[in-house]
């Protein structure tokens, strides 16, 4: 006879495996649909689904100052770019080039902030970034 929590240790065993399993498939998901993520809730709070047309004219554009996204992202965003005053490398920002692209909201959210001050000179809309997340996300697709 098997002594009882022998017995229910070995039960635990495949179940354990099997639950870590399910989480690592769940957080690999979950990185892919991230950047998604990010448009939605930039969507919901903008009242309004990302438009990817006026993402790209808003990325390309300069808005009064003298860089616009593109003048450290490139034109084409899914190669590398390069910060326009230090000349430091910046990885692609396009999702479909670089899977870690807006996978922590907390480095989305300051890297937004930051650079829309960069640009604007003041923090971008809900609109604006939803607007720039659909652009993104559809490159490269």
């Amino acid at each position: 006879m098997i002594p009882r929590s022998l017995s229910s240790r070995r039960r635990q065993a495949p179940v354990a495996v099997l639950a870590a399993m399910l989480l690592a498939a769940a957080a690999a998901h979950a990185a892919d649909t991230s950047a998604a993520r990010q448009l939605e809730r930039w969507s919901a709070a903008s009242g309004a689904p990302g438009d990817a047309e006026r993402g790209r004219i808003f990325f390309t554009s300069r808005h009064g100052g003298e860089w616009s996204c593109a003048s450290c992202h490139r034109d084409a965003p899914l190669t590398p770019g390069r910060h326009a005053s230090t000349g430091k490398a910046i990885d692609p920002i396009a999702p479909a080039a670089n899977p870690a692209a807006f996978t922590d909201t907390a480095r989305v959210d300051k890297w937004f902030r930051r650079n829309c001050k960069d640009v604007l000179g003041r923090e971008c809309s809900a609109r604006e970034k939803a607007d720039v997340l659909a652009y993104l996300l559809g490159l490269g697709r």
